[in-house]
C-alpha cells in the first residue's frame, strides 16, 4: 500500500514544475515542504532531475525559448555527468533506461556520450568515470576511444594512490626481471626509462621526452605461492567497488608469490583474470546493472580451488541476494569447510562507505567468515597478515 504523502509526492513528479506552475503552485519544484527530511530531500532531487530533462518539453508547449537541447560539460544548475550519476542513485533501473532514452533521443542531450569533443574536454575524476562506465553501452567506438584515454588517466591517479598502501605490506627486495605497473619511487628503473624512450629526444631543446616511466618489481624471499580470488557484485550500486576492486586486483596481480583471478558477477559470471593486469581493460569489459546471484559466483570460485589452504577468498557485495540465500550459504560454508579464508567486504573504495544486508552478512560471519568494510589499504593488510608476512 502506498501511503498519502507518497502518493501526493509521486503525482507532483508526474505533473512536473510547468503544470504546478499552472495549477498555481507556490514553488518551483514544489517539494520544499518536505526538506525537513532525507525521503523529502530525495523527491526534491528527483524531481529537479525530471525537470533537467522535460522542462524542454514544457517550454516548446508555452512557446518560449527552449532550453538548448545539445547538453555539454561547462558549468550549469546540473551537468550531464552528475545527471547522469544522479539518476541511477535515484530511479529504478527501468526507469533510469526510459530517460537516458528520452535525453539521448528525443531531446538529443548526447553529452559526452555520442560527442567525442566534448568527451575530451571534460577532466578527468572519478565521477566522470563513473558517468563513463554506466553509459558506456550508448557510446561509439569514437566516443569510446576518447573514453579509454580519460579511464586511463583516472586509474593512473587511482593506481598512484593505491600503490603504496596496497604494496606496503609485500615490500622485499628489487626484482630486476620484471617490470612493474606500481610507480613508487624506491622502484624507478632509471637505465630502462631512458633506453626506452630515447625515440622522443628532442635536438633543438636537448630534452629527453618521458613518455612511459619504468619500474622493478620486487622480489620476497621464501614465501610460497597464494592464490586470490575477488569475486565483485557488479550491480549498479557497486560501482566505486567494481572500480577499486580493478585497480587493486591489478596491483595484486603484479606480486610474484600471488596468483590473482578477478571474477565480476551480476546473474551472470565474467572472467575478469586475463585482463586484470590492467584496470583499464577490465572496466571496459565490465557492465553494470543486472541482478545479483551471488550464491553462482561462490560456486565458481570453488571451481578454482588447487590448494585451499593457500587460497583467499574475497567477496565484495551488498549482499542482497537474488537468488536462493540458502544455497549461497552452503557454498559459502563449503568454502570455509576446505579450510579457504573467506573475506566479505561491504565495500572496498577509499572511503569504505557499507551500504549492505546485515542480516545475511551476520549468518556468513556466524560461519566464520571474516565480514567487514576495509579501504584497500587495510584490505591489503589483512592479507598480507593471512599469508604470514607480518
Amino acid at each position: 500500500m502506498i501511503d498519502d504523502r507518497t502518493a501526493e509526492l509521486r503525482w507532483k513528479l508526474i505533473l512536473g514544475t510547468g503544470l504546478r506552475r499552472d495549477a498555481g503552485g507556490t514553488s518551483a519544484t514544489g517539494f520544499q515542504a518536505n526538506q525537513q527530511d532525507e525521503e523529502g530531500k530525495q523527491w526534491e532531487q528527483r524531481d529537479k532531475l525530471l525537470s533537467f530533462l522535460y522542462d524542454r518539453e514544457y517550454a516548446k508547449s508555452r512557446n518560449t525559448r527552449s532550453t538548448d537541447s545539445r547538453g555539454d560539460l561547462s558549468d550549469s544548475v546540473i551537468s550531464v555527468p552528475d545527471w547522469i550519476n544522479s539518476v541511477q542513485e535515484l530511479f529504478p533501473q527501468a526507469t533510469c533506461e526510459r530517460l537516458e532514452s528520452d535525453a539521448l533521443e528525443r531531446y538529443q542531450i548526447d553529452g559526452f556520450v555520442s560527442n567525442a569533443d566534448i568527451l575530451a574536454r571534460a577532466t578527468p575524476s572519478e565521477s566522470l568515470l563513473r558517468s563513463i562506465m554506466r553509459t558506456k553501452h550508448l557510446m561509439n567506438q569514437e566516443v569510446l576511444n576518447v573514453a579509454r584515454i580519460l579511464i586511463r588517466k583516472v586509474v593512473a591517479t587511482l593506481m598512484e594512490k593505491l600503490a603504496r598502501p596496497v604494496s606496503q605490506p609485500f615490500t622485499g627486495a628489487k626484482d630486476r626481471r620484471r617490470r612493474s605497473f606500481l610507480k613508487i619511487n624506491q622502484n624507478f628503473d632509471a637505465r630502462t626509462t631512458i633506453r626506452k624512450n630515447l625515440k622522443n629526444f628532442h635536438k633543438e631543446s636537448k630534452r629527453l621526452v618521458i613518455e612511459q616511466p619504468y619500474f622493478f618489481s620486487r622480489l620476497r624471499q621464501h614465501i610460497d605461492k597464494w592464490k586470490i580470488i575477488i569475486l565483485v557484485d557488479q550491480s549498479g550500486s557497486m560501482i566505486d567497488s567494481v572500480i577499486h576492486s580493478a585497480v587493486t586486483a591489478s596491483i595484486f596481480h603484479q606480486l610474484p608469490f600471488i596468483k590473482t583471478h578477478l571474477i565480476a558477477f551480476d546473474t551472470n559470471i565474467v572472467d575478469l583474470t586475463s585482463e586484470s593486469i590492467d584496470p583499464v581493460e577490465t572496466l571496459m569489459k565490465v557492465q553494470l546493472g543486472g541482478g545479483t546471484d551471488i550464491g553462482n559466483a561462490v560456486n565458481y570460485a570453488s571451481q578454482l580451488l588447487e590448494q585451499p589452504e593457500r587460497t583467499i577468498v574475497i567477496l565484495i557485495s551488498d549482499f542482497f541476494e537474488g537468488a536462493d540465500e540458502q544455497l549461497l550459504l552452503l557454498h559459502c560454508r563449503r568454502l570455509l569447510e576446505n579450510r579457504v579464508k573467506l573475506i566479505c567486504l561491504a565495500a572496498l573504495d577509499s572511503k569504505a562507505n557499507p551500504n549492505y544486508n546485515r542480516a545475511l552478512a551476520l549468518k556468513l560471519q556466524s560461519m566464520g567468515a571474516h565480514v567487514g568494510a576495509m579501504t584497500p589499504g587495510e584490505l591489503a593488510a589483512w592479507v598480507a597478515e593471512k599469508v604470514n608476512l607480518k
